[in-house]
């Protein structure tokens, strides 16, 4: 049986969604339809992993009490982290918008299972951090999917990880991976956020070129 074959106005259409993918922070708070965030999942899980060991797990956080919780959390975390900045940096970081937690209609937050026994080890005694890459993984699909059906999607980078697995009532031996914000974009630009608002540019691409 061969597999599937993409013609040249897929492969453009790939590149698109590729160019087009970004990190929202602006969200819509109307839901998603039924079902589709059940389907987002699904195909996340079809993302590489190591051994074949599908170490993520997905937590839906549905309570507006945690919700809450995680925005003042956030918020915080943002205000002390904005202390290394200053002048006119400091300006720009501080009218920064870097979550949508109160708005966004879903929020999930992503772990590793690191003790799963799927997969059986394999690929991972020399690198044992691949298994949580593989969630990396998993992530970066689930973020095309949902650009592919006009979802946007907010990694919540600024929250300590420490405490999380408590404050979500999961396994204490797995290993909290991201925060995410999905939802409809409250508008969408083709230059990225970052780039907009003067934070950091694209950098060239390099490739370093080993000939002996």
């Amino acid at each position: 049986m061969s597999g599937p074959m993409f013609d040249s106005a897929f492969r453009e259409q790939l590149d698109q969604l590729l160019a087009w993918r970004r990190d929202v922070r602006q969200f819509d708070t109307r839901p998603l339809p039924d079902g589709l965030l059940d389907t987002l999942l699904e195909t996340a899980c079809h993302g590489p992993s190591v051994g074949n060991a599908q170490p993520w797990r997905f937590v839906r956080i549905v309570s507006p009490t945690l919700r809450q919780r995680l925005a003042d959390t956030v918020d915080a975390q943002k205000r002390a982290a904005g202390e290394r900045y200053s002048g006119g940096r400091k300006a720009l970081y501080d009218g920064l918008k870097l979550h949508g937690l109160r708005e966004a209609p879903e929020i999930v937050a992503v772990f590793c299972d690191e003790q799963g026994e799927a997969g059986h080890g394999l690929g991972r005694a020399t690198m044992p951090e691949t298994v949580c890459w593989s969630v990396v993984t998993a992530i970066h699909t689930l973020w095309l999917a949902a650009r592919a059906q006009d979802i946007g999607l907010g990694w919540v980078s600024i929250i300590d990880p420490a405490g999380m697995n408590a404050q979500l009532d999961v396994p204490g031996d797995w290993r909290f991976i991201a925060l995410l914000c999905l939802g409809y974009p409250e508008r969408e630009s083709e230059t990225p956020e970052l780039v907009r608002h003067g934070w950091q540019d694209r950098l060239p691409f390099e490739i370093t070129r080993l000939e002996r």
